[in-house]
């Protein structure tokens, strides 16, 4: 078993707050996040849920970590001892841009928020930018990329996120083709990987 999947047992076993993570998403985390343990790391999440995944976080990452939740909903925000909430909405870009005001440095960002395909995309590149360098962005339950109704997905429809993820791989190797257009916030990324449900993008 591995240490986050005893962290998340010990969690739910104490009576933790709810926690709602696929279990194929937590052996992924297990092995990006394992290096960021024990150190002065901030970890910021977006869509706060129950709460259960701030607790955790904290139990994974010690006594050092600063965890950040984001929120649209005020009631669903709390606070406690290294946990900090924010209350804005994803949808509002203005809002986003003022995240690195409030969040001076973050090393991993998780976004499982409102999951339109708009949003998903304005978050990355309001907030991608401003991860320290090997930091970590998780965007997570990325099937709506395919889902029109809600989610404003569909088979390879422009403007979703994974569409939007596909073309920031042709953006990794612009010096071999001229016609291939790089966008600023591609020109930090060292790799993207694609998981069932889930998008990872690491920042050199």
């Amino acid at each position: 078993m591995s240490n986050l999947e005893q962290n998340f047992d010990e969690h739910k076993s104490a009576g933790g707050r709810a926690i709602y993570k696929e279990l194929s998403f937590r052996m992924i985390y297990e092995r990006l996040l394992s290096p960021f343990k024990g150190g002065n790391v901030t970890l910021v999440e977006i869509g706060v849920g129950y709460g259960g995944c701030l607790q955790m976080w904290k139990e994974y990452l010690g006594l050092a970590a600063k965890i950040y939740g984001i929120d649209k909903e005020d009631r669903l925000c709390y606070e406690e001892p290294q946990i900090k909430c924010i209350v804005g909405d994803q949808g509002d870009r203005s809002f986003l841009k003022v995240i690195p005001a409030m969040i001076p440095r973050i090393n991993v960002l998780i976004d499982d928020g409102s999951h339109v395909n708009s949003d998903q995309i304005s978050t990355f590149e309001e907030i991608f930018p401003h991860l320290e360098r090997g930091g970590i962005y998780f965007c997570e339950d990325t099937h709506t990329s395919y889902r029109e109704k809600d989610y404003g997905g569909g088979y390879k429809k422009e403007g979703t996120f994974i569409e939007y993820c596909k073309n920031l791989i042709d953006a990794l190797y612009h010096t071999e083709d001229e016609r291939i257009q790089c966008p600023d916030v591609a020109k930090t990324i060292e790799s993207i990987s694609f998981y069932r449900s889930l998008v990872v993008i690491k920042k050199s």
